[in-house]
């Protein structure tokens, strides 16, 4: 989509603008108070480099774009611009800490950050990805019932997305069945809490009134677990930021591996079951495991689900926001989401 990439350069100098690639002692004191003890540059970027070595590796940058769309959509207008770096730093953090817990190996065509500086350091710093919204929220120039209102949706969303990633751990490390509904809302927990953030967001920034905040927070929502699902799909059939048929590698339990494992025959289900409990990185078995999955038409059927998800969504706000260019790139988002290749 032209429009996300026409962003990228804005939404990288956002992000530097605010967390530098070097935290020097002034950057330090100036957003976290006096160093009463003193300052080593060497051991306090430790984890600046671990963060801007990730962050460099590009992204789509989508999830601020999104915020700054459903914000104008909203009526939010300029206060949102210094709110850019938020969703992304936290995204950020959370493929951090998830490629350590799912001990992947490629992250965006690179090492991960896990086995380029060590487990402890990208717990770490992902962890602390996870609170630099703080330091936005405090400097910006919002009055404090809107402050206080942005610390709680984001403590809110953040805990939904732990629980999210919670059900998927749990399926894919104790070969638990999960159901197509438990799929969906593992997903709007962990992967549509983002993008439901931003929406939300949005909503708090423009005072916009229930019904508009609910069918934008539908529609973010929507837009998160269609995009689950197409990046589930493209790691069967394309090389994607992660190598392909990690989640084979991983147990993880998809749509498609749901629909097989709902509908599929009796063979097809217990081999896919068998090639899945070996967390195998052949590259034979994960081609067998994506074949099976491609023979139940299990690939087609989630297409089909994630379109018919975001029209759906697309339909109740189509109703309540007036038209605008921001709705306008919205309904652009959605086809991007359900139809992108990358």
């Amino acid at each position: 989509m032209e429009y996300i990439d026409s962003m990228k350069p804005f939404v990288d100098k956002s992000m530097l603008r605010f967390f530098p690639k070097e935290l020097s002692h002034d950057w330090i004191e100036k957003n976290l108070g006096s160093l009463n003890y003193g300052y080593d540059k060497k051991s306090f970027n430790m984890i600046a480099e671990p963060i801007w070595d990730l962050l460099d590796r590009g992204g789509k940058r989508w999830r601020p774009v999104f915020m700054l769309l459903c914000c104008d959509v909203l009526g939010g207008g300029s206060k949102v611009m210094d709110l850019v770096p938020l969703i992304e730093f936290i995204h950020n953090g959370t493929l951090m800490v998830d490629d350590v817990m799912d001990n992947s190996e490629k992250r965006r065509g690179k090492e991960c950050i896990h086995r380029l500086f060590g487990v402890d350091v990208a717990i770490n710093a992902g962890n602390m990805m996870y609170y630099l919204p703080y330091l936005l929220i405090k400097k910006s120039d919002l009055d404090a019932k809107r402050k206080l209102l942005l610390h709680e949706v984001i403590a809110e969303e953040m805990i939904k997305l732990h629980l999210g990633q919670s059900l998927d751990i749990y399926w894919h490390n104790n070969s638990g069945f999960a159901t197509e509904d438990l799929y969906m809302q593992m997903c709007a927990y962990k992967t549509g809490t983002l993008v439901r953030l931003g929406a939300k967001i949005g909503a708090i920034l423009g005072d916009a009134g229930t019904r508009k905040s609910r069918a934008v927070a539908d529609f973010a929502e929507a837009i998160g677990v269609a995009f689950q699902i197409q990046d589930d799909i493209l790691n069967l059939t394309a090389e994607i930021g992660k190598e392909f048929g990690d989640d084979i590698s991983e147990g993880k339990r998809s749509l498609m591996v749901i629909k097989v494992l709902e509908d599929g025959s009796e063979p097809d289900r217990r081999r896919l079951l068998e090639i899945l409990s070996l967390k195998t990185r052949d590259l034979k078995l994960i081609k067998e495991a994506v074949s099976i999955i491609e023979r139940n038409n299990a690939l087609d059927y989630a297409r089909m689900k994630a379109r018919k998800l975001v029209l759906k969504a697309w339909s109740r706000l189509d109703f309540v926001i007036p038209d605008s260019e921001a709705k306008k790139k919205l309904k652009l988002f959605a086809d991007f989401v359900v139809e992108r290749k990358i």
